[in-house]
Formats: C-alpha cells, structure tokens, sequence
C-alpha cells in the first residue's frame, strides 16, 4: 500500500518503529498533490520546502530517540482561514489575498506543539461563507468522488485533501454545518466540537457565536487522536471552556448497548433524498442491532432554525467584516480616490465576492434600528427557545441522529440561487445555534457512488460519546469503496 494511503494511527506506529521516516511520509504526500491538485484545487498553498525541512528535524530527533508527542511527524493541511504566522493566509478572498499574520491562530501553535508538519493551506468558501466551495475567490474545489460536483463547504478544500489522501487529516471550521457537510459529501469523519472546547483565537471570523473549529480525517479514531491536540482552555479566547479534558480515544470502545438514541421525525420528512433516507435508517438499524435504544421524537423548532441561523450568522458578518476597509491591511484599491468614504466604497467593492456581499447587506439590515427588533431581536429569542428544547432533549436521550445532508454532492453552478443553497444547512444549522457537538461520518454511497453522511448530536462537552457511537457503526458498516481519482 502507498504511504499516503495509511491512516494515522498506522504512521504513528511506523514512524515509532522506525519502518518509516518522516520524511519519507511527508515525500509521499506532497507526490500525491503534484498528481492530482491540478484536477481538485483543494489548496491554496502547498508548503513543500518548508514541510521537507521540518520532516528533517524530525528524524534527527527520532534517531537521537528523543520523547516527542505522539501525532509527532504526521502532515497535516489546515483551512486558510487559521492564521499561521509568516504563512500566508487569505480566507480565499481578494480583499486579503495579500495578508501574512504575525501572529500563529492558537490551533497552529499546538500543532507546531505536538511536532506536527504543515503540508498546506486548504481552499474554502470566501470568509467562510458558502455551502459547496465555488465562492472562493482563486478557484472552486472539485469532489474527488466526481469532479463535476462540489465537495461541500466551506471547508471543502480541508475535506478534499483528506479524502483525495493529500494529507492525512486536516483542519477546518464549522459555522453552520462546513465541517460536517463537506465531510458528507466527500465521505470523511468531521466533528464540530462543543463552542469554547477548541480556541477560536486566530480564527479569522465569520460569525463569532457560531464559528468552531474541528477535525477531518478519514475514520474515527484518527479524529479523536486531532480533537486530543487541538482541544483545551486558551486565555486568550474569552469563550474558551475550562474543563478537565479526557483522551478521547478512550471512549472507542465495542458497546453500546442501552444507548438511547433520538430520531426527529421532522428532519426525515419531506424533501429528503430517499437513498439517503435508506442509508440513515439502515444505520439506525445496525445500532438497533447493536443494542442501542432508538426512538422517534419531535423537535417542530427545526423548522425556524435556518431563518435564525442567516439572521445571526449575517449580523456577526456585518460586524465582523467591517474591519477591511483598505486602510489598516489587506487589499486597497488602485483607483484615485477623493475621500475615505471612497476608499471604503471600492475596496470593499473590488475586494469581496458576491456572496459576502450580500451576506454583509443581509447582516446590516437585521441590524439596522428599524428592523433590529422584528429580526435580529426574535432570532436570538428563537435562540434560547432551541437551546432549551435540546437540553430537555439530551435529559432523556444520549445523542439526536439525523441525515447531515438531505442530499447527495450536487453538480457545479446546480444551485444557483441563494435560497436553494442555503437550505443545503437544513440539517446542520442547530448544532451551532446551540453550542453543542456533533459528528457526521459516512453511512453509505448512493447509486451515482457518492457518500452520504449520517449525524449525531450530543450535550454539550459530549464528544466522548459521539465518538464512541461512530465507532461502532463506523465498525458495522465497514465502508470500503475505492475513490476514482
């Protein structure tokens, strides 16, 4: 078997046992981006000279049998929206096309800490704000499962190098559902941990409530092994939670027995693809088989929390994006201008696609003072009302299982209208609206041999217990398809 087709744990091993060196694994890598980036697009900088060096510190340190961390020499690809200090980082938008931090997102700094290697920055829909990955303002990113369709967004880029085994896990961020929808699509494990358990500190946000990063990877284990590094208090994040973190992969263990799982009735109904439909309830079965306590619930609020979400999630846009303005950093406008009224209008004109765009227009008018109450005021009501139903939810059951998508990868420019595309986070949307974890791994392929994704929700600080459910089904299901490309 190619190196670049290991999974995590099996590197780790090989590196300890010195079968492999890192440089060995990081060469592999980077052969299989050079064959196939050309045809995917999923990053936006490759690193190799910095990556080659780095893997050579590495074995210096492992042929001098120094005590290193246990992810230690494992490549890893992170969404270009976590900001990596003297790396380029763009959010994949012209507006900062140009921005080098000079400071490392809290994430980077604990890989950096566990002796990780950089492999590249990852493509993603512009600031965050896209269902599919075609908003990227360098290229859009294509499926690997087909390249005519989308990977999902808008951590599409991250998904795709995973999934395409250009890295062997990577990193993105989930706002509304854009770690587990590419993850569905492109038939990989993505957790969107709880809010607070991972630093949201250089995080270049979209919407702060709501932003999260997370893990993809191709099983569940090596997600777990990711959470163990990236998880954890950070002062520097006033939302950060301060708890006692467990190992998780402790919790991947073979029983589930008197598990109690709810099933919403309402996110089974109309408009769901019926191969999906078959997939998600012939998981359900399995875990039925396995021990576990299924029963149908009904939770109506679903229906309202999509307009919630776009009503909260472009508020915190409208604000957060206020800061690129052409004068502080990033892309300025090359017209004469006669005031800095001016200067606002056309860089910010020049420099952002449509869809944030309209995602800052969005956001200004729920705020404005005529609309502030009728809009924004009743969405962050909506808010509790959910946040309340879900706790009363988790009190009786261990985890709420849906579709994460109502479809499969759709075709490019299929969905060209917003509200089409915004529905595609029907499934996803609550999860962020509440704070709490979820995990969508793959349950299946339709006939056209594309993935489909099943998700689990759980209480808030309850990944233990999501990764302990897709490792048992992720164990029934045994899913082993080979990808095309």
């Amino acid at each position: 078997m190619e190196i670049y087709k290991l999974s995590v744990k099996d590197l780790v091993s090989k590196l300890k046992n010195k079968e492999l060196s890192c440089t060995d694994i990081v060469r592999s890598f980077l052969e299989r981006i050079n064959n196939v980036e050309d045809r995917l697009k999923a990053f936006n900088l490759v690193l190799e000279k910095k990556a080659l060096e780095d893997a050579k510190v590495i074995d210096n340190k492992i042929a001098k049998n120094e005590d290193l961390p246990d992810l230690a020499g494992i490549p890893i690809a992170i969404k270009d929206n976590i900001c990596t200090e003297g790396i380029l980082t763009t959010c994949s938008s012209k507006i900062l096309s140009n921005f080098v931090p000079v400071y490392n997102a809290t994430v980077y700094d604990k890989i950096l800490q566990n002796n990780m290697i950089l492999i590249g920055k990852t493509n993603m829909d512009e600031f965050a704000m896209g269902s599919s990955n075609e908003n990227s303002a360098f290229s859009s990113v294509s499926n690997p499962w087909d390249l005519e369709r989308v990977p999902g967004g808008s951590s599409g880029g991250s998904a795709v190098a995973v999934a395409s085994f250009e890295s062997p896990i990577s990193l993105g961020s989930d706002t509304g559902g854009s770690i587990r929808l590419p993850a569905s699509f492109c038939g990989l494990v993505g957790m969107k941990p709880t809010y607070g358990l991972v630093s949201r500190y250089g995080l270049i946000a979209f919407a702060s409530s709501l932003d999260q990063i997370g893990p993809f990877s191709r099983n569940v284990y090596d997600n777990a092994l990711l959470l163990n590094v990236i998880a954890g208090y950070d002062k520097k994040d006033s939302t950060s939670v301060n708890v006692q973190l467990p190992d998780y992969t402790t919790f991947l263990k073979d029983d589930i027995k008197g598990m109690k799982i709810a099933v919403p009735k309402e996110m089974f109904e109309d408009g769901l693809n019926n191969e999906v439909k078959e997939s998600v309830e012939n998981s359900l079965k399995k875990l039925e088989d396995m021990g576990a306590n299924i029963e149908e619930i009904s939770l109506p609020l679903v229906k309202y929390s999509l307009a919630a979400y776009y009503i909260i999630a472009t508020a915190e846009a409208s604000s957060n994006l206020a800061r690129y303005d052409g004068v502080k950093y990033g892309y300025r406008t090359k017209d004469n201008v006669n005031n800095l009224e001016e200067l606002y209008l056309k860089t910010r004109s020049e420099g952002f696609g449509e869809e944030v765009k309209r995602r800052i227009m969005l956001g200004t008018y729920v705020l404005s003072a005529g609309y502030y109450d009728a809009y924004y005021k009743k969405a962050l009501q909506f808010r509790t009302l959910l946040i309340n139903e879900l706790k009363s939810i988790f009190s009786k059951y261990d985890v709420i299982v849906s579709p994460t998508v109502a479809n499969t990868a759709f075709k490019k420019g299929e969905k060209s209208d917003p509200i089409s595309m915004y529905l595609t986070d029907i499934m996803t949307v609550i999860v962020n609206l509440a704070g709490i974890p979820a995990i969508s791994i793959p349950c299946g392929f339709d006939n056209n041999n594309l993935p489909i994704g099943i998700q689990f929700m759980a209480n808030p600080l309850g990944e233990g217990t999501l990764y302990k459910i897709a490792y048992n089904l992720e164990k029934s299901l045994n899913l082993n398809k080979e990808l095309p490309i």
